[in-house]
């Protein structure tokens, strides 16, 4: 079966239901870098908290560790800058390099580079931190990541970029 598409009501339909296209920008008054943990950074790049899915820039200023995780849903990263790995794998990210993590994978993010490293991840379902004895310690979903960008911006009197809820 053919379905013939009427532009004319399609373009309606975008107009009236689409959402509006998203463009962040190099600079940080976009959306500025927000600490994490000490020497380590989060730009966050968009929200959708219809499908629980974050988007961001992980700065890791440093060599050194984000603890133990786990990922209730999938993840997708891009390195931009200096390399990293996981404890548990044997292979090592860099610069171009990309990965799809699976959910429920479990890993401690490991950087090994001088200068640390910067990765694009976009990030569906929560985040669990895990304790020294695999308990869960902290979950971290987009409403988490929310308030960590919205908090950030009123304590520093920055403007809240709207555009970046999607």
């Amino acid at each position: 079966m053919s379905a013939i598409v009427n532009e004319a009501s399609l373009a309606e339909q975008i107009r009236k239901f689409g959402q509006p296209s998203l463009f962040v920008g190099e600079n940080e008054n976009d959306s500025p870098w927000v600490p994490f943990v000490p020497d380590i950074f989060i730009r966050h790049l968009a929200f959708d908290v219809r499908s629980n899915t974050f988007i961001n820039v992980l700065w890791v200023q440093k060599p050194g560790m984000l603890g133990t995780h786990r990922h209730r849903g999938p993840v997708w990263g891009y390195v931009l800058e200096g390399s990293w790995y996981y404890k548990e794998h044997d292979w090592v990210a860099r610069p171009g390099s990309y990965l799809y993590e699976n959910p429920g994978a479990v890993h401690t993010l490991m950087v090994d580079d001088p200068k640390g490293m910067k990765t694009l991840f976009c990030l569906n379902g929560a985040l669990e931190f895990l304790d020294d004895k695999g308990r869960v310690a902290d979950t971290l979903d987009v409403f988490w990541f929310v308030d960590h960008y919205v908090s950030h911006c009123r304590k520093h009197g920055l403007k809240i970029n709207e555009q970046l809820w999607i």
